[in-house]
């Protein structure tokens, strides 16, 4: 419904309700409801978005933290490797 009708709407029901327009229809970019996610070739989701398609390198599918596939490469600790690297010595 558009702004008139809706005005003609709300006075023959005699009800107090505002309707609110956008002051300006033009500015905005153009809205994709089905936009289409992809990641290494594949459709992966679909998102609203301004851009009808998406392309991702990383995505909660295959992201390591969400998959419980991430690999611990710190073996002997960061402060020691910091403290190493730097030459503090601790105190013992």
């Amino acid at each position: 419904m558009d702004y008139v009708k809706l005005e003609k709407l709300r006075n023959s029901l005699n009800v107090k309700v505002r309707i609110y327009k956008m002051a300006k229809d033009s500015i905005h970019p153009e809205w994709y409801p089905n936009a289409k996610v992809y990641c290494d070739g594949q459709l992966v989701m679909k998102v609203g978005s301004t851009q009808p398609r998406l392309n991702v390198d990383i995505w909660s599918g295959n992201h390591p933290f969400y998959t419980g596939s991430q690999k611990i490469l710190d073996s002997e600790g960061r402060v020691e490797r910091f403290m190493r690297k730097y030459g503090i010595k601790t105190q013992e």
